[in-house]
């Protein structure tokens, strides 16, 4: 069973520098409460570079491997991220508004085997979570530098 979060907000910086910003995912360390810590693994930032993230998921730690599966710049952006127990993609979308950009953000969370026993209590910690990630996404892009 899939898992889906949608949300859409605007930033004051323009879609090239938030795109530039969200491509590289490294930076999820900044906007992503959950992430704890994110490397490159392999490629440049763009489609196929991999990442190892390691993040803090209801008081469990998790490590991931992200591949840039989309890269359309200032367009649109689309992660994956998978373990043995997870798969989860993060589809990022970009459009002027204003002298800012309007931002839609999409997470998709698929839990396997023994994981998806516990797809309750995500569902149910899901939205907040996705409201805290939105918060602190938006606030992080608003602080970018020109």
């Amino acid at each position: 069973m899939k898992l889906n979060v949608r949300r859409s907000f605007t930033t004051v910086n323009p879609p090239g520098v938030v795109f530039a910003y969200l491509a590289d995912f490294r930076n999820a360390e900044t906007w992503d409460p959950g992430t704890v810590s994110c490397a490159l693994l392999s490629g440049d930032v763009g489609v196929g570079a991999t990442y190892r993230n390691t993040s803090e998921f209801l008081g469990r730690e998790a490590v991931l491997t992200y591949t840039t599966l989309t890269h359309e710049p200032s367009q649109r952006l689309h992660f994956q991220g998978v373990n043995d127990s997870f798969v989860g993609d993060d589809r990022l979308t970009f459009a002027p508004e204003g002298p800012g950009t309007r931002v839609g953000y999409h997470a998709t969370f698929e839990l396997k085997g023994a994981s998806a026993l516990a797809v309750p209590v995500v569902a149910a910690y899901l939205p907040f979570l996705a409201s805290k990630t939105i918060k602190q996404l938006q606030a992080t892009l608003d602080r970018l530098t020109v």
